[in-house]
């Protein structure tokens, strides 16, 4: 059975570059100072308490391009798991469209949980039968909604 995460704003702060999503946004330097981000230490340890009984796949928004730089974060912070579902080039849908996707494609190897900041990702998810949990232990900042649900960017 697999435990699914989310990563920014579960396990990775990324409170710290949200000044690039302010007009004018840069994505790239959005983007490029993710390897800056802190560990959210709640989300760290439910993803060592879920690791436990379960294999750790990580489904982030953020562009498959980041790929390496987020491998390196996960593994520099030391969290289990290297499976990653990123987000495919050009694929702005909302997240909540994003990710249910991808959950039902890891639907046949068991879900037991999965883990989002996005309240519209985890009642999209609870709705299509997936065990989802809200990580509310950041807040959610207006540029953040926008940018997973109206701009489809992470």
């Amino acid at each position: 059975m697999l435990a699914v995460f989310d990563i920014d704003g579960v396990v990775a702060d990324v409170r710290h570059r949200l000044h690039h999503l302010e007009a004018p946004k840069s994505w790239p330097a959005f983007f490029r100072a993710a390897d800056q981000d802190a560990l959210l230490a709640t989300g760290a340890r439910l993803v060592a308490e879920l690791a436990r009984q379960h294999e750790i796949v990580w489904l982030s928004g953020r562009p498959a391009w980041l790929r390496g730089t987020t491998a390196d974060w996960i593994a520099r912070h030391s969290l289990p798991g290297t499976e990653m579902h990123l987000r495919p080039a050009r694929d702005h849908r909302p997240a909540r469209l994003f990710k249910v996707e991808v959950l039902q494609r890891l639907a046949p190897r068991g879900v037991a949980a999965f883990v989002d900041d996005d309240p519209e990702v985890v009642s999209a998810a609870a709705t299509a039968g997936f065990p989802a949990l809200l990580a509310d232990w950041v807040a959610r900042e207006p540029a953040m909604r926008d940018a997973q649900e109206r701009l489809g960017r992470t």
